[in-house]
């Protein structure tokens, strides 16, 4: 199979079956062995051309006179690709873009659909006018929806909170390829240790200027070829997610209560930090994420872990005033990890913002339920939401005097701050994930 088909199956996956794509191409490659050059190059091409999303169907449109509903789904997946190729991927040649779609359509579709791939594309490669943004640029925030490929509901959002520079520094940098990150196990071995023997794996790597125990990998083999991972010697997690456990600053006999666990990075860092000692209760809602975390748990030689099936919003209850430490990470719109989760943009809605406010201070409340006085309720994000981050705190604070602000910079890494003991990470600023997080005393 060569690597345009490979990254076909994996886009139908996306798009018809409703994949993630991080997902899809993960479970493709690890079936399907890729010399390096071809797995580097599906990654790309299927990556770039989810990201680029509404984008494509844009420039798609300008060049046929057929609403897009006309058009056969794996014929547009085609399209999407081929002009991806033409438009975005420099080093291939005009000529592989337009061959190998029709090649494409060939396989898939039929003499019609084969002409009109060919049309679209060959037309598209002698005069790229006719997809020229320019021509919508009174429109700034389409203008910079289209270029910058996200949405316009979520550019507009961005403009209103950012304005329109940021707003664009924003985009730019969510289209920009993010590093894989590791988290060292220092149950197992000391950091410094892990990139010596991730450097004899293949990986070119450093250590992250935030959090001891985390690696930024610059270039790596695939996953599966990285044997830190599958011996339980580190474990990927966000870099800026790292900032979380420390913040939490368990004690190795404290009992910690994580209310939305999946997939357990945060969680197994707790427990990691407590020396693999106390007790750490890993809740999540879903029983097949539940596992997902065990299998993380049992990797990193974890025993002070127990499990908990259950809506967050009832543990408050079930654990009432017993918990010195809580975490309440809560699900949230990802504003933050649009970099990382490259189908995330796109799969997102202005209700679904307007939603969750109510939802996070739900569980917010449940978890201060849960902790015994004098302790620590951390609240956090991988948003860069106001409306998720600041205000459901500062809500729950006017409702709950029995909690105060607690000082969360003594807990940060130099060069970090927060503003008024909350931190916010801006991805363009900071370059990392964006993430929120507050720490609250129960007095």
């Amino acid at each position: 199979m060569n690597a345009r088909e490979a990254a076909f199956k994996i886009l139908l996956d996306i798009y018809n079956n409703g994949a993630y794509a991080n997902i899809a191409l993960g479970r493709f490659l690890k079936k399907n062995k890729l010399a390096d050059k071809d797995r580097r190059f599906v990654t790309e091409l299927v990556y770039g051309t989810v990201k680029a999303g509404d984008t494509l169907l844009w420039i798609l449109r300008q060049y046929i006179k057929m609403p897009l509903k006309k058009i056969h789904p794996m014929i547009k997946i085609i399209l999407r690709m081929g002009i991806y190729q033409l438009l975005y991927m420099d080093k291939v040649p005009v000529s592989a873009a337009c061959n190998e779609s029709v090649k494409l359509a060939k396989k898939h579709g039929h003499t019609g659909t084969v002409k009109f791939v060919n049309a679209v594309l060959r037309t598209l490669s002698r005069d790229e006018s006719k997809g020229d943004f320019n021509k919508v640029s009174n429109d700034k925030s389409l203008y910079i929806a289209l270029k910058y490929w996200h949405p316009e509901w979520m550019v507009k959002l961005f403009i209103k909170k950012l304005g329109v520079e940021e707003t664009i520094k924003l985009c730019q940098f969510n289209n920009t390829n993010a590093p894989l990150s590791l988290r060292c196990n220092t149950l197992k071995i000391a950091p410094n240790e892990l990139v010596n023997v991730l450097e004899k794996n293949g990986v070119i790597c450093h250590k992250s200027n935030i959090c001891d125990e985390g690696i930024i990998c610059d270039d790596h083999p695939a996953l599966s070829k990285i044997g830190a991972l599958s011996d339980g010697s580190a474990i990927v997690q966000d870099e800026s997610s790292m900032l979380v456990a420390h913040v939490v600053a368990p004690s190795p006999h404290d009992m910690v209560i994580d209310m939305c666990s999946a997939p357990g990075g945060k969680t197994t860092h707790i427990a990691t930090l407590m020396g693999n000692k106390g007790r750490v209760i890993a809740n999540d809602i879903y029983e097949h994420k539940i596992k997902l975390i065990t299998e993380n748990v049992v990797k990193l030689g974890l025993t002070n872990i127990e499990y908990s099936l259950s809506d967050a919003r009832l543990l408050g209850e079930k654990y009432k005033g017993q918990a010195d430490r809580v975490l309440a990470d809560v699900p949230c719109s990802g504003l933050g990890v649009l970099r990382r989760k490259v189908d995330a943009r796109w799969n997102k809605s202005r209700e679904e913002l307007k939603k969750l406010p109510q939802l996070q201070y739900e569980i917010l409340q449940s978890a201060a339920m849960t902790v015994k006085k004098g302790g620590i309720l951390v609240y956090s994000t991988c948003t860069i939401n106001r409306e998720e981050n600041n205000d459901v705190v500062n809500k729950f604070l006017q409702k709950n005097p029995e909690f105060i602000l607690d000082n969360i910079d003594q807990f940060l890494p130099a060069g970090l701050t927060s503003d008024n003991n909350m931190l916010q990470l801006m991805p363009h600023i900071n370059n990392t994930d964006g993430f929120f997080i507050a720490r609250l005393k129960k007095k």
